[in-house]
């Protein structure tokens, strides 16, 4: 949550409780200790003296917090006082959030005021206010407990498309709410020509880490070449940034599995997480940083695992929905008419892949087109998941024994056994699901459309001959 909705909130609250509103010197004063900012350096960029806010503004502002709260509110606890208490009212400030909304939309599409407004088209993460994101409360529960351990390390890895990103936007927003430092690098954003380079891998994520924590880089104060460019890294973390901050920092580090493009690189970067995470246990220091490893589970590269992040820490594997979360996410979607049956009509054609199944509810919703049409086109190159379908067909085309394989689980009746290696990529990819050590299609869209695939390919192959 911002402080701008933070003092916004604050602001309602006090009027509701026929208090004053908060005042220029105050709300400069909120934003000051929400950065972490001493009252000296609130004073010298507001242009007060820093006797004025420790002797008149902060005991005021906090006595009408602490009555508005009902709890004790200082300069140390007043950012999480904060974020619990505007989070502990969520029902009116959302209500009136959307109601504000959907005046300012009607405002602006005056021909719309007597439709409903339709749900944006589902693409990438979920966003943080999104009535269309389905809570694991298990899961989630489980990885706010986490990240509140010293030195906690948290992998989460699934196929592409099964909510990773919007899993991990939650657990940042979480830690923001906790009072931690958060930052959030995307491997996706790195050029190719840094990601295959250690040394400039090394400086592009220290100098971006200091960027989010609104620190200077000093790179070169930290960097030895007789040290090296690992323990460099490492001494930058621990004598620099860690030093400097009194609160955890959250480092989520997204798609992570662009490094495995890199093999050399991956080999002493992913130990260098090891590393860390291990320091924890021994240095007080180390136990501020709190790390979250996202990668796809589609690119398959052997590692050393007892080297590597990916056998340590929380391990969060991303599972599709059930029936009963199809028909949850149905009513949010106002489809009303799903009942049992469609929904186990939508399972046996998707499995309960979290994508597909956004992707179907939205036009289910936009009433252009039927259940029984949008089941009967789906394999299909006109389909609506044709991307999804092209995007898996063109990786088994660049694989052909990976692709002769998932064709030996389409053409049987009953799950079959594979060479070990093709059945975890298949696995990984999402193709196939597991009974036993035994595979089977993941859902009759694979099968379909990939059988299809496999014949139009013999007849093709079959003409040249």
């Amino acid at each position: 949550m911002t402080i701008d909705r933070i003092l916004e909130i604050v602001d309602r609250q006090l009027k509701q409780k026929q208090h004053r509103p908060l005042n220029s010197i105050e709300g400069i004063m909120l934003r000051g200790v929400w950065q972490y900012r001493t009252y000296n350096q609130i004073a010298l960029e507001a242009g007060y003296s820093p006797g004025y806010l420790t002797s008149v503004v902060a005991p005021e502002l906090y006595q009408r917090l602490s009555e508005m709260i009902g709890q004790r509110v200082s300069k140390k606890n007043c950012r999480v006082l904060l974020e619990s208490y505007a989070t502990a009212q969520p029902d009116q400030e959302t209500k009136l959030l959307r109601q504000d909304l959907v005046k300012q939309y009607l405002a602006e599409n005056p021909a719309n005021e007597t439709h409903e407004i339709l749900p944006s088209y589902p693409s990438g993460s979920v966003p943080l206010d999104s009535p269309f994101y389905l809570e694991r409360s298990s899961l989630e529960e489980q990885v706010y407990q986490e990240i509140k351990k010293p030195g906690a390390l948290i992998r989460i890895k699934a196929p592409r498309e099964m909510g990773k990103t919007s899993l991990l936007l939650r657990i940042l927003d979480h830690g923001n709410r906790l009072g931690y430092h958060t930052v959030s690098l995307n491997l996706e954003q790195v050029e190719q020509g840094i990601l295959s380079n250690l040394n400039q891998f090394l400086r592009w994520l220290c100098a971006n880490i200091a960027h989010q924590l609104h620190r200077k880089p000093m790179l070169d104060e930290y960097w030895d070449e007789d040290l090296g460019s690992k323990i460099s890294c490492t001494l930058y973390f621990q004598d620099y940034l860690l030093e400097l901050i009194d609160t955890p920092l959250i480092l989520a580090l997204d798609e992570v599995s662009q490094i495995f493009e890199h093999p050399q690189v991956a080999k002493d970067f992913l130990p260098l997480l090891r590393s860390w995470y291990e320091e924890g246990k021994r240095l007080p220091i180390w136990q501020k940083l709190r790390l979250v490893v996202v990668h796809s589970t589609e690119i398959y590269v052997p590692l050393e695992l007892n080297q590597s992040p990916f056998n340590v820490g929380l391990p969060v594997q991303l599972n599709k929905f059930s029936q009963d979360e199809v028909q949850q996410l149905a009513q949010r979607y106002g489809l009303d008419w799903i009942g049992p049956e469609e929904a186990r009509q939508l399972m046996v054609m998707l499995g309960g892949h979290p994508a597909l199944v956004n992707l179907t509810l939205y036009h289910l919703s936009r009433k252009e087109i039927t259940l029984s049409q949008l089941l009967a086109s789906a394999p299909t190159a006109t389909g609506i998941y044709a991307n999804h379908l092209q995007r898996h067909w063109a990786t088994l085309a660049k694989q052909p024994e990976l692709a002769q394989a998932f064709d030996t689980v389409l053409k049987a009746t009953e799950p079959v056994p594979l060479d070990p290696i093709l059945t975890h990529k298949l696995s990984s990819m999402g193709l196939i699901k597991l009974s036993g050590a035994q595979a089977i299609a993941g859902c009759e869209l694979y099968r379909q459309y990939f059988m299809k695939k496999g014949e139009q390919q013999f007849m093709y192959t079959a003409s040249f001959l």
